[in-house]
């Protein structure tokens, strides 16, 4: 448990000098969704789009599920690649260290910054935009929960699949932008052609969103989205011991 938290500890000090980390996990959704709230701040709730809610409603917890994801499959993504590319992993291997701790170290500090983006992007929608506060604390806390564990475990299953962190980083932001296009964050589902609709039904963001949508608002668990993500979270768990378990056979 020590050399857990010293890794978690000093992960955190690491993924904080990221610049991407920074500009995608903290800053650039707030940016994004002040632009959004900007736009549509002035109009009523609309039945024929944002789920007949206010843009704010509707857009705020569709960012808290972005930033999430963002560190996980940016973030995180990003940095174990690079530890992979530099041999750090096969070192952790020759060492009494597993690689499973460095993983687990990782993902930790990946929920740590995500939820530091979440409460700047909160506090911005809130103070600024008199967005809700959520109505369900306790069942939006266990959908946050799920939903960036689910996402962490994404993004570290990423990281030991990418061969480079430039390969990771390319794909992380490559998924970032579709997420926000294509998951809820972007246009209304309802002005979307139908193609780009049904693409939407298979992005994870769309289900996370979906999911911290019902307690933010107090509107009930979404349980299928909730199924999406707990099934998003084993797979990937259970992909990550593979591929571990894998390398160490080797």
């Amino acid at each position: 448990m020590k050399t857990f938290a010293a890794m978690a500890w000093v992960e955190i000090k690491l993924f904080a000098r990221e610049p991407l980390t920074v500009l995608f996990v903290l800053v650039l959704p707030v940016v994004i969704l002040y632009v959004l709230n900007g736009a549509f701040s002035s109009q009523r709730a609309d039945p024929t789009v944002w789920e007949g809610l206010r843009a704010i409603d509707f857009y705020t917890p569709s960012y808290v599920a972005l930033v999430a994801a963002t560190a996980g499959v940016l973030s995180l993504s990003v940095h174990l690649a690079g530890y992979r590319e530099q041999g750090v992993l096969r070192r952790f291997r020759a060492s009494a260290i597993a690689p499973a701790t460095l993983v687990a170290a990782h993902m930790a500090v990946t929920a740590a910054i995500a939820t530091a983006g979440v409460i700047l992007l909160t506090a911005a929608s809130i103070l600024g935009y008199d967005a809700p506060f959520p109505r369900n604390p306790l069942g939006f806390a266990a959908a946050y929960t799920l939903v960036t564990a689910a996402f962490a475990a994404l993004g570290a299953l990423l990281g030991i699949l990418m061969p480079t962190a430039r390969a990771a980083q390319g794909l992380g932001v490559l998924l970032f932008f579709t997420f926000m296009m294509l998951g809820g964050a972007g246009p209304p589902r309802e002005i979307l052609p139908t193609t780009m609709g049904r693409l939407g039904d298979g992005i994870p963001l769309t289900y996370a969103a979906r999911l911290l949508r019902g307690p933010w608002l107090d509107r009930g668990w979404d349980l299928g989205a909730a199924a999406v993500m707990a099934g998003l979270l084993v797979v990937s768990v259970a992909a990550i011991a593979w591929r571990l378990h894998a390398e160490d056979t080797r």
